[in-house]
């Protein structure tokens, strides 16, 4: 992904997020409906409606009243008992949360059929006082409000309203400011009201169905219905209605806003667009619940019924007329309207506002914008905790407003939308911290070995000055020649060759996991085991040694075949215990090792153009001595060639020549040349006679290879000629006839001629 990409990515994005979070918050999937009301319902969990007196009680029919009375459903003559003594405290309305759809088979009559009596007692049972007829006169001469059902679906048992007007009494009258009100609200076809006789006699009558949430949980009120297309009061607003001695009930209503608040009486009721206002729950209060009993035997408090809005229904668990609320508890139905009828004579609302959407709407998209910027362009820590507040701040916004106002925002679309904002531009501000460390690291590879830049990534504490002691194998390479070439050739394309040269010898040095120290021009110094320790680092060192003599040797060949004079590369290698660490000042530092084996590794790459060799490798820096752990397989032939004293040093070194295959065809088989090489140690004479012993004992454990034969000295004019010369001397001799081309055969066979003996070399240059 290019630059262009990037920045365009970084425009797209918060628009992107913008508009799913717009579209969410819009559309509302029932997912996120569920997510914003589970908040409301912690907000009402952790901040619940203070109960204040208000009059409002609830005629209970609980478990002590159907013990003392008896089974529902009661007579309704004892319904019109209980409604005459409501009417005597003075009660405000009288409304039944029951639906008395049936005639009462308690009634004089219905027994007489039960029971198949006589015609005389029939007529006597005829005389008798019918309890409907009891119950309607109650009704009548009190403020009273009966309930019916509603439902969407027709079912059997149900009557199906063919139009409302034949089939509901509405003693109400509904006056509009603006649109009519009946689509906004919710839409029934069917009902199920109270007898005819019922209806006429009371002053009011209410819906009781309430509009649970698909968790089952009443949130809402409405206050009224859309039944077959035409608007229907509910039982709280009857109850108000009837309780202030009102017929109309007013609604603001826009055309494309919906129902915006309803006016009964001098009660003003803000509602959402469909007629509905939230209830917020108490605790449970004992106070709001008179028992049907105490009315019945005369022991309920008069100060308390009088001027209340009274509610007549059942917290008896086995008449299942119990509701979920948002404080987690079952409550009887009859509550929630109690509760709803308290918050409107308590000027107490939950408020949902027409501009809620439309603020939600801006604080999403500034969000989003803002999060966007900051996981764009800050640093992950910033930027979380900048979108840490920002989420906070949306949250508590809308738990303040809900506190303290009673405004119901939706904090949570607008809330997740800033976590996806932050998710997506972290992603992509990972992505191109990731593609800049990467090209970072690339660049920085091209400086610093890839190894070394992966190192100090995760041991950032290696920056530190400083340096510890560890035993590293290092090789070093120069190019013969290189200072002619430059003379005699245009510079940019020695310049050329040498770029390409050094790449692929850097590459094979890279491939082993090798450190590289320095390029001086045509020269460079790799080291093994730093700065992580590398347990098989000899037998690294010499693989990385002979893939880079094998390109080396090639590149030679390809070079001179276009005519140009390109050197041989000369190799050394050699192991030892140095200083590795970090040398400089605060400013600038280096890393690299410091110790006498990195200047040894570079005087036995110098030692090859006197011993006429391309690799000299210490005895120290042999796969598998020392403390090298690998016990990997010797990778080729090695056979010895001497012992250096290397100029300005005190002891010399044994020093080893490993052979590459191409080259085995003009060397000496190698058990011919260790005979010849054991011959010539152990006629030595100087005072070094022990060392080149133990050099010849141990030569033997490093060919790689047991098919190097040892072939019988051919008897020729020259042997005969020198057959007074040493053993080694004739050795060599025959060698060197046989092999011209080995050129540590021509180096020892010259040496023994010029009455050398022994494998000690002594080197006066560098």
């Amino acid at each position: 992904m290019n630059d262009k990409a990037l920045k365009l990515l970084h425009v797209i994005l918060p628009v992107l997020v913008g508009l799913i979070g717009l579209f969410l918050l819009l559309t509302e999937p029932s997912s996120l409906y569920r997510l914003r009301n589970n908040l409301f319902d912690q907000y009402q969990r952790s901040s619940p409606r203070v109960y204040e007196a208000a009059p409002v009680r609830i005629i209970d029919i609980d478990e002590a009243s159907l013990e003392r009375f008896g089974q529902w459903p009661w007579p309704r003559s004892r319904l019109a008992q209980i409604v005459d003594a409501l009417q005597a405290a003075g009660a405000a309305a009288i409304g039944f949360d029951v639906v008395f759809a049936e005639s009462d088979r308690t009634s004089p009559l219905p027994m007489a059929d039960l029971w198949q009596v006589d015609a005389l007692m029939r007529e006597r049972l005829r005389a008798l006082p019918d309890h409907d007829q009891t119950f309607a006169q109650s009704l009548a001469r009190a403020p009273t409000v009966l309930g019916f059902a509603l439902e969407r679906t027709h079912r059997s048992g149900q009557l199906a309203l063919e139009t409302p007007e034949n089939q509901l009494i509405r003693p109400y009258r509904y006056i509009n400011s603006g649109a009519s009100p009946a689509p906004w609200l919710s839409r029934f076809e069917f009902a199920v009201a109270a007898l005819p006789l019922l209806q006429r006699a009371a002053h009011g009558n209410g819906a009781l169905s309430f509009l649970p949430d698909n968790d089952g949980i009443v949130r809402r009120v409405p206050l009224a219905l859309n039944l077959s297309g035409e608007p229907v009061s509910t039982l709280a607003a009857e109850l108000l209605r009837v309780g202030q001695n009102t017929r109309n009930i007013y609604f603001r209503t826009d055309e494309h806003a919906g129902i915006s608040e309803i006016r009964i009486g001098d009660l003003t009721i803000p509602t959402d667009a469909h007629g509905e206002f939230w209830v917020h729950y108490t605790q449970p209060v004992p106070a709001r619940y008179i028992p049907a009993w105490k009315v019945l035997t005369g022991d309920a408090p008069a100060e308390e019924l009088s001027g209340a809005l009274t509610l007549i229904g059942t917290s008896a668990q086995g008449l299942l007329d119990l509701r979920f609320s948002a404080l987690g508890r079952i409550i009887p139905g009859v509550e929630i309207h109690a509760q709803a009828l308290e918050q409107i004579l308590t000027g107490h609302f939950l408020v949902r506002p027409s501009w809620a959407l439309g603020l939600e709407a801006v604080i999403l998209l500034a969000a989003v914008a803002l999060v966007s910027l900051l996981a764009l362009r800050c640093r992950a820590l910033l930027a979380a905790s900048a979108s840490a507040l920002i989420l906070a701040g949306i949250l508590g916004g809308g738990w303040l407003a809900f506190r303290t106002y009673g405004l119901l925002f939706n904090t949570v679309t607008p809330a997740l939308s800033v976590v996806l904002a932050f998710i997506a531009g972290s992603l992509i501000h990972a992505f191109v911290s990731e593609r800049e460390q990467r090209w970072l690291k690339t660049a920085f590879a091209r400086y610093v070995s890839p190894n070394r830049v992966t190192y100090l990534i995760n041991h950032r504490e290696s920056m530190a000055l400083g340096g510890s002691k560890r035993e590293c194998s290092f090789v070093f390479t120069d190019l013969e020649g290189f200072t002619g070439l430059m003379e005699n050739t245009e510079p940019t394309v020695a310049v050329q060759f040498l770029n390409g040269y050094l790449d692929e010898m850097i590459a094979i040095a890279f491939r082993y996991e090798g450190t590289l120290d320095r390029i001086v021009g045509d020269a460079v110094a790799i080291m093994f085991s730093a700065p992580l320790p590398q347990a098989d680092h000899r037998h690294r060192a010499l693989a990385c040694a002979m893939e880079m003599d094998d390109f080396a040797c090639r590149y030679e060949k390809h070079l001179r075949a276009k005519g140009i004079a390109w050197g041989k590369t000369r190799i050394g290698i050699h192991t030892g215990d140095v200083v590795v660490g970090n040398f400089g000042g605060k400013t600038m530092f280096d890393y690299r090792a410091l110790g006498d084996p990195v200047s040894t590794a570079s005087r036995l790459e110098g030692a090859n153009k006197y011993l006429g060799t391309n690799l000299c490798l210490s005895a120290a820096a042999l796969p598998n001595s020392g403390k090298d752990s690998s016990h990997a397989a010797p990778i080729c032939d090695i056979r010895p060639i001497g012992r250096l004293l290397l100029k300005g040093k005190t002891q010399s070194l044994q020093v080893y020549e490993p052979i590459a295959a191409f080259r085995a065809t003009g060397y000496a088989p190698l058990a011919d040349y260790c005979a010849a090489y054991a011959l010539m140690v152990d006629s030595a004479t100087d005072e070094a006679t022990d060392s080149d012993r133990g050099t010849a004992d141990n030569m033997t454990p490093y060919p790689a290879s047991t098919t190097a034969l040892a072939h019988e000295p051919q008897e020729t004019h020259a042997s005969h000629e020198a057959s007074h010369d040493s053993p080694a001397l004739q050795a060599f001799r025959q060698l060197a006839e046989r092999f011209p081309d080995d050129p540590l055969v021509a180096l020892h066979f010259n040496r023994l001629q010029h009455g050398a003996c022994g494998a000690l070399i002594v080197l006066d240059a560098k």
